[in-house]
């Protein structure tokens, strides 16, 4: 009897390892739902920045879990959910805000599409290794910023060089920590899941 594990299947994504179940699609809309609710939730940790509209907050780190976890498809229907709940009025953007007018909406809006490219990269292996990991973060935080900063700049009339002093270079450290919790995080899930295929 052989103990080796079974490899898993090349294009997979963390949430792909889940027990198979006859209503795939009750499963992915509990995935989605489940990751737009852990994104809001994610929000509410949140730490205001003096001299910025914009607070650190756990969402940016979520909405890039959700990504490489669930796959590009999932990961922007989640994102999708959350962006269109928190616009719509549901109070679940940073510090239980919502609406249309905030001036960190830009950010909201990269994080959809972030989550969309780390799930594509994730079906690629961009998530099962530190080396990997670690430029899947980094892109994924790049795309919110090249977002959110020019957002904040045009909804709140700063200038361009502005925007990035106040919206981009406070955050850099505290994304620099959560890469490092991802680079760590989403390898050895691959290889505790991986020992279990």
């Amino acid at each position: 009897m052989s103990t080796a594990a079974a490899p898993v299947r090349s294009g997979a994504v963390l949430a792909d390892l889940l027990p198979a179940a006859r209503h795939r699609y009750a499963v992915d809309a509990a995935l989605v739902l489940g990751g737009a609710a852990l994104t809001g939730i994610a929000a509410q940790i949140a730490l205001p920045v003096p001299g910025s509209p914009v607070p650190v907050t756990g969402q940016t780190f979520a909405a890039l879990l959700i990504g490489t976890a669930l796959g590009a498809r999932r990961g922007f229907l989640s994102l999708a959910l959350y962006a269109l709940a928190g616009m719509a009025g549901m109070p679940w953007f940073a510090e239980a805000s919502s609406g249309w007018s905030m001036p960190s909406l830009g950010y909201v809006f990269g994080m959809l599409l972030a989550a969309t490219v780390v799930g594509a990269l994730a079906r690629r292996g961009g998530d099962r290794s530190v080396l990997r990991t670690a430029g899947t973060m980094v892109l994924g935080s790049a795309i919110i910023y090249a977002i959110g900063v020019p957002y904040l700049a045009l909804s709140t009339g700063m200038s361009l060089s502005a925007a990035v002093a106040a919206g981009l270079v406070p955050f850099l450290i505290g994304d620099a920590l959560k890469a490092a919790l991802a680079m760590g995080a989403l390898p050895a899930a691959w290889k505790v899941l991986g020992r279990r295929g």
